[in-house]
């Protein structure tokens, strides 16, 4: 069955399917690497089975590669080389891009909608693969989550360029000179591996454009980090931590740690030892929550993610199994679980795409094993720390690898060439700082409103 029958069956309602003669469908929820891995690898080892059916939902039609998402949020990629169409990358697993809205265990379905109209499908399964993720953790405090930025999908990193630039112009502007402190105060929450990248992204953004702009000096700029923990980056150790922050510190970065935001007032961004900050732009990579489609479920949770066994099945629903950061997958070589890597998530995918197989096909299921490689962080400047097989790296060597890595592990040649183009020429040349955004949403239906109020639209 093509994508296009497909869509059309499920858009009529397809007559149901008994006895001998009905496929095995195998339904992949999300589209992150836990996710994608897995429908990449169940097309490998049920190629010749046309008798399965496998379906990928996801919410966008892309695979988005989110170890490079501060580059795109610095300018120092565009943001089509860091996105893989799913068309391209999946032939034979179908997909289908919408909401998910509920999923039922007790009738085995997912509610899906989709279409401008959002209309309703409802997904039958045999086997039910959950890759859902998280969502953001704000902590419920006053003021966060309105004022707040976040670094988790490609929007996040566009809105997040595009306020760094507007905020340049607004400042350079002879009517915002009493305003230009809080304007050009960037405050970035979280000092993990996200957190720490994105500021020096965006720290290295700021002082490069900062010439373009003749009313503007460096000492108007202020980049500031969080961390509630003694050191930043603390997956990597003590000593990595402190090099990283020593290196942030002696590019003007200042480091608050042991310090917790509190709340988020009129502009001014409050902290558990009292101080405040004056900054109209506060990004947020503090924690994770989680997903709450993954919190209605009536299965066994701990901590937000769901408890799975070593075959990473969902115990006491057979045909159910879950992968990535909202699952919470044993790991007996050292103890506790496993953490929510990109690096398990993928070798998670897989491993469930073997199991499923094995499953329909009647053969054996094997155990997740997997231990961690190394850790990278790139901190800005071309300069960065990694922990590679228990080796620490620090400084050009530590970004080279970063940037060498993680340009192996991104999908599909043409993704790979696109990234290193853009590396190489952004040697020679100056970063872009055009702020280009959607004047309206795409829509079918008229605009709502009178006559004035369309035609100021069209104006503005």
């Amino acid at each position: 069955m093509d994508q296009a029958v497909n869509h059309d069956l499920g858009c009529r309602g397809a007559e149901p399917e008994t006895g001998a003669d009905r496929a095995c469908r195998v339904l992949i929820l999300g589209g992150g690497f836990g996710g994608i891995y897995a429908a990449i690898e169940l097309e490998r080892a049920l190629r010749d089975r046309d008798t399965v059916n496998i379906t990928l939902v996801t919410r966008d039609n892309y695979f988005l590669f989110t170890p490079m998402l501060h580059e795109v949020a610095a300018s120092d990629l565009e943001m089509n080389t860091i996105i893989n169409p799913l068309r391209k990358l999946l032939r034979r697993v179908k997909t289908f891009t919408g909401n998910i809205e509920k999923i039922n265990l007790e009738r085995r379905c997912v509610t899906v909608t989709h279409g401008f109209d959002r209309h309703v499908h409802e997904l039958p399964y045999d086997h039910l693969i959950i890759a859902l993720g998280s969502s953001t953790n704000f902590f419920g405090l006053p003021g966060v989550q309105d004022a707040a930025l976040t670094i988790k999908t490609l929007d996040d990193a566009i809105e997040l360029r595009n306020r760094l630039i507007t905020h340049l112009e607004e400042a350079n502007s002879e009517c915002a000179a009493g305003q230009r402190q809080p304007l050009l105060t960037f405050v970035v929450v979280g000092a993990g591996f996200a957190g720490v990248e994105t500021l020096g992204g965006i720290h290295d953004f700021i002082r490069a454009a900062i010439r373009f702009y003749p009313n503007l000096t460096p000492e108007f700029v202020r980049t500031i980090l969080i961390s509630s923990e003694e050191f930043i980056l603390p997956e990597l150790g003590a000593k990595l931590g402190a090099y990283a922050q020593r290196k942030l510190t002696a590019r003007g970065v200042e480091i608050f740690t042991r310090a917790r935001v509190t709340a988020v007032r009129d502009g001014l961004v409050e902290l558990s030892d009292g101080k405040t900050i004056p900054a109209t732009t506060l990004i947020w990579a503090a924690g994770n929550a989680q997903n709450p489609l993954v919190a209605a479920l009536p299965i066994p949770k701990s901590k937000g993610r769901i408890l799975v066994d070593d075959y990473l099945q969902v115990k006491d629903f057979p045909g159910v199994w879950a992968v990535g950061d909202c699952a919470l997958i044993p790991d007996h070589k050292v103890g506790g679980f496993h953490p929510p890597t990109a690096q398990h998530a993928i070798r998670e995918g897989r491993c469930v795409a073997r199991n499923v197989a094995a499953d329909i096909l009647g053969g054996k299921k094997k155990f997740f094993r997997f231990s961690t490689l190394g850790r990278l962080a790139a901190i800005g400047r071309r300069s960065g720390v990694a922990n590679v097989f228990g080796i620490n790296f620090s400084g050009f060597l530590a970004w080279w690898l970063w940037r060498t890595i993680y340009l192996f592990k991104l999908p599909r040649l043409e993704k790979k060439v696109r990234v290193a183009l853009d590396w190489t020429l952004d040697l020679w040349f100056a970063k872009d700082f055009a702020c280009v955004t959607a004047r309206r949403p795409l829509s079918t239906t008229p605009s709502k409103g009178s006559d004035e109020e369309r035609e100021a639209n069209r104006a503005a």
